[in-house]
C-alpha cells in the first residue's frame, strides 16, 4: 500500500483516536470506515424526490389517522 501523510489539527486528532474501535485500529482504515458510511447515509435523487411528495401530501392534508390505519390493517389499538 502506497502511504502518504496529511495535516490535521490536534484536535482532530484527538477526536479520530476516540472514535477508534480498539487500541490498533489504523487511522486509514478509520477513516476508510467513517467514509463507507458517509456514503450509505447519502439519499439517492429517487429517495430525495420520494421525500419531497410526501412532504407535500402531507401539506396537502393527504394522511390518515393512526386509527384509520388501524382498522384498515385489523390492528387493536
Amino acid at each position: 500500500m502506497n502511504k502518504t501523510t496529511i495535516q490535521i489539527g490536534a484536535d482532530t486528532l484527538d477526536r479520530l483516536k476516540m472514535m477508534r474501535t480498539h487500541q490498533r485500529q489504523s487511522y486509514d482504515e478509520l477513516l476508510n470506515t467513517l467514509i463507507d458510511e458517509a456514503e450509505e447515509e447519502t439519499l439517492s435523487e429517487t429517495e430525495i424526490d420520494e421525500i419531497k411528495t410526501s412532504l407535500e401530501e402531507i401539506r396537502q392534508g393527504k394522511v390518515y389517522s393512526i386509527e384509520q390505519v388501524a382498522k384498515e390493517l385489523g390492528v387493536k389499538l
